[in-house]
C-alpha cells in the first residue's frame, strides 16, 4: 500500500524541514519530502530541488505540492510541466496547516482527490 506524497517548497530550508519535522510527530508513513532554499543554500526555491523531491515522495498514489510564497508556486508548476507523472497537483492551502492536515488524510488512505477536497473545505 502506498500513499499520496508530499512535497513541501519553501524559500527556506530551514522552514521545510521544521515543518516536516511537525508533521513526522505524528506521521511517519507518508513520503514526505522537502524542497527549500536555493541549490547554493540561500533563500529562494529551485525548481531541481522540487523535481527531486517529487521523485522521492512518489509511491504511484499521486502527490501534492505545498507551497509558500509565489515564486515558489512558479517553480513548483514548472516542475510539474516537465515531470513525466501524471498526478502531481498543487496544493492551494497554507504551507504548515495544508500539507500537515494533507498527510494526516494521506496517512488514511485517502485519494489525492479525497484529500484535495478536504483542503478546499477547510482552507
Amino acid at each position: 500500500m502506498g500513499y499520496v506524497g508530499i512535497v513541501l517548497i519553501s524559500h527556506s530550508e530551514k522552514v521545510a524541514c521544521g515543518i516536516k519535522d511537525i508533521i513526522r510527530q505524528v506521521i511517519q508513513d507518508v513520503p514526505v519530502e522537502v524542497a527549500g532554499g536555493t541549490d547554493d543554500g540561500k533563500i529562494g526555491t529551485s525548481m531541481d530541488r522540487i523535481s527531486a523531491a517529487i521523485e522521492c515522495a512518489d509511491q504511484n498514489k499521486g502527490i501534492l505540492l505545498f507551497y509558500d510564497l509565489g515564486s515558489a508556486k512558479m517553480n513548483a508548476e514548472l516542475a510539474i510541466e516537465m515531470s513525466e507523472k501524471e498526478n502531481i497537483k498543487l496544493a492551494e492551502a497554507p504551507l504548515l496547516e495544508g500539507s500537515y492536515v494533507g498527510a494526516v488524510e494521506s496517512s488514511m488512505g485517502k485519494s489525492i482527490a479525497e484529500i484535495i477536497d478536504t483542503l478546499n473545505k477547510n482552507f
